[in-house]
């Protein structure tokens, strides 16, 4: 991995506390940003001994800014400009954060928005064009959503490494079915014009006829792949019966829809996967922390690939820079325990960390031997890694 090669910072902050390590050497934590384990760059260095001291690397907005280009320019201004004109929007709402693990709930809702823009767009003779752009604005980021769920659906099916047969006949049945809506929309359309009632109710009802088709097709899901959620209830259940729920089980008692819109769902298995922050900077940090930080690589896990941090009533993931998806199912499973046993037990890092050694091998194995994928965890990308190691205290830093 190469390091960047951007001039570092002059910027280095000092902030007193007691060292964790030892008179005969020091705790060195690299910051390490990127979006896939391959290409990661440097961005800050944090040492302890015996003070706390902070160097960056790098000019701070550096990781934004590229980021911004690779995923903007190649493509155009205008889809630029949409995108974050959507972003503000739905983080007005306080959706945005859940809209990555969600992508299929909501892709359904912004498919109805964008025909029900192009169908008042006429009530707005003066904005026309704009509500209509955003109609289409709506529908586009539909596309995105489906096809990431299509992409997922088409792994999930393909048994027999059979992908390629899977997404022709999938498409095939799709052209079939466009063209006999395409036939059904223009015979509806024909009977309804010039009556706005009838063109409404119509819409309308087969608008919440949709969504409940779209809600029963979810429902029939049962994928074997771990997400957040799933971990979740996987590992309640095994943790208080020891044994492990099928794929099938865990699909009856997962969220379709963000659990606010669920109210009538079983309350047996508590959301601990909203309390776990996964990939979290460690630089981020106030300065206690920081020395949580330091405190726990040179003791709980100064050979694991992965810090855990309580903060404000959740646990804060710090991913090892050569962490592999092992390490990262491992680290949230981690989280999860240390969350769980946090509600009894006062000294939760001794008390998981036990757990974790005694039970934590023979939950994978019955995950995979009730068909569970245990190879990753879907979660949304780690740009944020770590690496961690003792230097001689002789040794001299910037």
């Amino acid at each position: 991995m190469e390091q960047s090669k951007t001039k570092p910072e002059k910027e280095k902050e000092e902030m007193m506390g007691s060292s964790p390590s030892s008179s005969s050497s020091h705790l060195i934590i690299e910051e390490w940003n990127g979006s896939s384990s391959t290409q990661l760059s440097l961005t800050a260095t944090i040492t302890a001994s015996p003070s706390l001291s902070i160097q960056r690397s790098g000019r701070r907005f550096d990781h934004l800014w590229t980021r911004i280009l690779e995923a903007f320019v190649p493509e155009a201004s205008l889809f630029f400009f949409f995108f974050f004109f959507f972003y503000f929007s739905i983080r007005s709402v306080n959706i945005h954060k859940d809209y990555a693990l969600h992508s299929n709930d909501y892709k359904a809702f912004l498919s109805i928005a964008g025909m029900l823009l192009d169908l008042v767009s006429p009530l707005f003779p003066s904005a026309f064009v704009f509500v209509v752009c955003l109609g289409s604005v709506s529908r586009s980021f539909t596309g995105v959503a489906s096809g990431a769920t299509r992409a997922a659906l088409t792994q999930h099916f393909a048994l027999q490494n059979n992908a390629a047969d899977i997404s022709a006949k999938e498409g095939s049945q799709e052209t079939v079915a466009t063209m006999i809506g395409m036939a059904l929309g223009m015979l509806l359309a024909h009977i309804t014009i010039g009556s706005p009632f009838t063109i409404w109710f119509c819409f309308l009802s087969l608008t919440m006829f949709h969504m409940y088709a779209n809600y029963r097709a979810v429902r029939c899901l049962a994928l074997n792949s771990l997400n957040i959620e799933r971990s979740s209830i996987l590992l309640q259940h095994f943790m208080g019966t020891g044994q492990v729920l099928s794929p099938e089980q865990v699909s009856r008692m997962e969220h379709v829809l963000p659990s606010w819109a669920m109210p009538w769902c079983s309350k047996d298995f508590k959301m601990l996967h909203t309390h776990v922050n996964l990939g979290v900077r460690v630089s981020s940090f106030d300065h206690q922390k920081m020395m949580d930080v330091l405190h726990s690589a040179g003791s709980h896990y100064s050979k694991a690939r992965y810090l855990l941090v309580e903060k404000n009533g959740g646990i804060n993931v710090v991913i090892h820079k050569d962490a592999t998806a092992l390490d990262v199912l491992q680290s949230f499973i981690h989280a999860l325990v240390m969350t769980k046993l946090g509600e009894t037990s006062p000294s939760v890092h001794s008390q998981s960390q036990l757990w974790m050694d005694k039970h934590y091998e023979l939950f994978v194995q019955k995950l995979n031997s009730s068909g569970w994928k245990t190879g990753r965890l879907l979660s949304p990308s780690i740009v944020w890694r770590a690496n961690w190691t003792h230097a001689p205290s002789d040794l001299k830093t910037d």
